[in-house]
């Protein structure tokens, strides 16, 4: 039901931003399991969009509030106004919100005003929200961006956030006739991009484990490593799990290691689903040992690269943990190299737009570590343009490529050997 999921869309709203967190743990939550995957796909969907819009929305409200109501009473009028102004049926969003409001413990006494206030929206709010600019980044995040890649390739980036993703999928052999299955375009990268919504549990193959969910950006690392086949392949930080699929896809003999055993979970559900084999292990990726052909290291990161799937993600975060995780990044490059065979390769990303996360850990692991060097070569991949390489040899991806397809995660990837 309607008012269902914009009860389970308040919710998330409310811990992402009263709490702080972030929506990929609010979704494992109950509060939001116990809703039916119907309504959860549809509440999901209403925050993110709410979320997005977050900026235009206050913008929207604001001439209409004299003082601001408390947070619970603000996200069922942004909610509503997001709605309203995206071609929501103005009678049956007002009343909901009407009803929600007035449903509330803490926030009855305000469903007088919620009435009130979107019925002025219902009525100038479309063409309001259309003439305010694109949401902008929050300026914890926007100043280092600029300054990394100029205010036009910013402004870019932010209109690729504001449009959304399209829904990536990773095959797990013969992609061909599948794209029709899933009314689905095929990437030149060899992703298949599904615009259409949906809920991912109903689409043909899922259940088969045909294919699983990854950006296009994301699918790039572990091609980077070339023929895998036969090969023991370290995959560190690996939960979700998207590459580790990919290994042992490619016929590696794949561990994949994270320190979460709850993500670990969802790891080995994808495996059973997918009847791919890896070897599952719990622990932290600093005191990793063994010797290996090849190492995939994912390294915790800002996630700054995947706004556009987790608006969230700005919003629930300030960027002072982004020190320590540099530090931690460098740290883990260099025990990963230590974990390779003579002749090994590893595969250093992250999801960051920031090149302190990236491009700087690479051009100063080269100076700390003699005889490292880069395979600028390893991703010579079909649809890669080579525009995106960089002057250390790496890979640097950013939401605004592709814009006409959709644009992709911000991503920076190297492939490293001695």
């Amino acid at each position: 039901m309607a008012g269902s999921a914009r009860r389970g869309a308040l919710w998330l709203l409310g811990q992402v931003l009263g709490e702080g967190r972030l929506m990929s743990d609010l979704t494992a939550a109950p509060q939001h399991r116990k809703l039916d995957p119907a309504d959860r796909a549809r509440a999901q969907r209403l925050a993110l969009e709410v979320l997005r819009g977050l900026e235009r929305a206050d913008r929207v409200l604001k001439p209409y509030l004299r003082k601001m109501p408390p947070l619970a009473v603000r996200n069922v009028l942004r909610l509503a106004t997001v709605e309203l102004c995206t071609g929501g049926d103005a009678h049956g969003v007002v009343n909901e919100a009407v009803a929600l409001t007035r449903a509330g413990k803490r926030t009855a006494a305000h469903g007088g005003l919620v009435n009130a206030v979107l019925r002025k929206v219902a009525g100038d709010g479309p063409e309001t929200w259309a003439a305010l600019r694109v949401p902008h980044l929050p300026k914890w995040l926007r100043g280092p961006l600029v300054q990394a890649w100029g205010a036009e390739a910013v402004r870019a980036m932010e209109a690729a956030h504001f449009a959304g993703a399209p829904l990536d999928l990773t095959l797990r052999g013969d992609a061909s006739g599948w794209a029709a299955r899933l009314e689905a375009e095929a990437l030149p990268t060899g992703s298949l991009r599904r615009r259409a919504p949906g809920q991912v549990s109903a689409l043909p193959g899922f259940a088969e484990g045909e294919w699983w969910v990854q950006d296009a950006a994301a699918a790039l690392p572990v091609q980077g490593l070339g023929d895998v086949a036969g090969l023991s392949v370290l995959d560190l930080c690996a939960a979700p799990g998207g590459k580790t699929l990919q290994l042992a896809a490619r016929g590696a003999e794949v561990t994949a290691l994270d320190i979460s055993e709850a993500r670990l979970g969802r790891l080995r559900e994808n495996l059973a689903r997918t009847g791919l084999a890896a070897t599952v292990v719990a622990g932290d990726a600093l005191t990793a040992q063994g010797l290996y052909d090849a190492v995939v290291l994912d390294a915790p990161c800002s996630a700054t690269g995947t706004i556009r799937r987790h608006p969230d993600l700005p919003l629930a975060r300030s960027g002072e943990e982004i020190g320590g995780l540099i530090a931690l990044q460098a740290a883990l490059l260099d025990h990963a190299l230590s974990l390779l065979k003579p002749g090994g390769r590893l595969i250093y990303c992250t999801c960051s737009l920031l090149p302190d996360e990236g491009e700087c850990q690479v051009e100063e692991a080269l100076a700390r570590h003699d005889g490292l060097r880069v395979l600028p070569g390893a991703f010579d991949l079909p649809g890669v343009d080579p525009a995106w390489r960089t002057s250390e040899g790496g890979l640097r991806l950013r939401p605004d490529y592709w814009a006409e397809r959709g644009g992709m995660d911000g991503f920076y990837m190297a492939c490293l050997t001695r």
